[in-house]
């Protein structure tokens, strides 16, 4: 059985458990710039690097995901939120793509297939890949609107190169995430759906979108509609939000987006939002609390935390859905077939 398949079969039951937020996990080993560089020879100071991990410590990734996976999560996510060459070379680790994005996989299945082994029940790996610190909708000159760091094929080529090491790996889904600029998000897709295309194998494609102010829209000035409606071409498995904001003032987005979306939705929001050390202060129990509002009202398909959140916030959200019944896909409506969105037969 395919992975997708699986993914189906177990998302007609229940509403599955994604995992938590990394970099609050990493946190909490109070790391020092040379537990980063291992004994890699490399020119620039890597404290931050929370990819590299995958290579320098190994054990710690792998503790984080036996953690979350421990908690209930259906789904473990590869640490590779930033191992795109262009985010890579920030720490000059531009050379270690291909390497980083294979040894993250390895982690992650390593504890899923454990998992599986031991229960019987499928868990699925899926590759993360982050936006990048660059934007294809917005110059960063503001003397110079037309500007651009980087052009829409030299990132997609970038994010290219990442998809074709995650499903080289093994990776079951690619899961574009934090899409803070849609025109990104459109790049990441399409390389995605180029490299399971090469590959000769299905992976199914995931976004989320990530709002960055209290008007609902992202960087690039979209609403969480016309993220979806902007994408839809592509064919996630799902489509969701992350990130940004807690739970409670992610709930409105949802709502809309449930509604339209004929898709899985996938949801996992921040502890709360930073207090004024940057730091996230929300109990697991409060986060799976609000959570517990989007299953009552139907809005979810998979649940899981971003930010702040660690393998207790998961355990607590798993609890809070089990037993309730998944969102129910809504139909293709006359309206988002009109509006070119679905191939239709007009003389019908």
């Amino acid at each position: 059985m395919s992975a997708e398949q699986a993914f189906r079969d177990l998302a007609a039951r229940k509403i599955m458990v994604f995992d938590g937020g990394y970099g609050t996990s990493i946190q909490e080993y109070q790391l020092t710039e040379a537990d980063y560089r291992g004994d890699l020879d490399l020119a620039k100071d890597q404290k931050g690097n929370n990819d590299l991990l995958c290579l320098t410590r190994p054990d710690i990734i792998s503790a984080i995901h036996t953690a979350c996976r421990d908690a209930g999560a259906d789904m473990i996510e590869t640490n590779t939120f930033s191992s795109t060459r262009v985010a890579l070379a920030d720490y000059g680790c531009e050379h270690l793509v291909r390497e980083l994005n294979l040894a993250a996989v390895r982690l992650a299945r390593e504890a899923c297939d454990k998992a599986q082994a031991r229960d019987g029940n499928p868990r699925f790996v899926a590759g993360s890949i982050g936006p990048t610190n660059k934007t294809l909708s917005i110059s960063p000159k503001v003397n110079d609107p037309a500007f651009r760091e980087i052009d829409f094929d030299t990132l997609k080529g970038f994010y290219r190169e990442q998809c074709d090491a995650l499903i080289e790996g093994g990776a079951d889904f690619l899961l574009v995430e934090t899409c803070f600029d849609t025109l990104n998000a459109k790049a990441a897709g399409m390389a995605a759906r180029e490299a399971e295309e090469a590959a000769g194998r299905p992976v199914p494609l995931m976004m989320s979108f990530t709002i960055t102010d209290m008007s609902g829209r992202n960087l690039s000035g979209h609403t969480i509609m016309a993220f979806w409606y902007s994408l839809r071409h592509l064919k996630p498995l799902t489509i969701g939000v992350n990130c940004a904001f807690g739970a409670d003032q992610l709930r409105p987005y949802l709502i809309e987006l449930a509604k339209a979306a004929d898709t899985y939705i996938l949801a996992y929001p921040n502890a709360g939002l930073p207090n004024e050390l940057g730091q996230y202060d929300e109990l697991p129990e409060r986060t799976a609390e609000l959570i517990g509002e989007w299953v009552n009202e139907g809005l979810v398909n998979m649940v899981g935390g971003c930010c702040g959140t660690t393998p207790a916030h998961i355990g607590a959200i798993g609890r809070a859905v089990a037993g309730h019944p998944p969102r129910v896909l809504p139909e293709v409506t006359v309206h988002t077939r009109l509006a070119g969105l679905e191939p239709m037969d007009i003389a019908a």
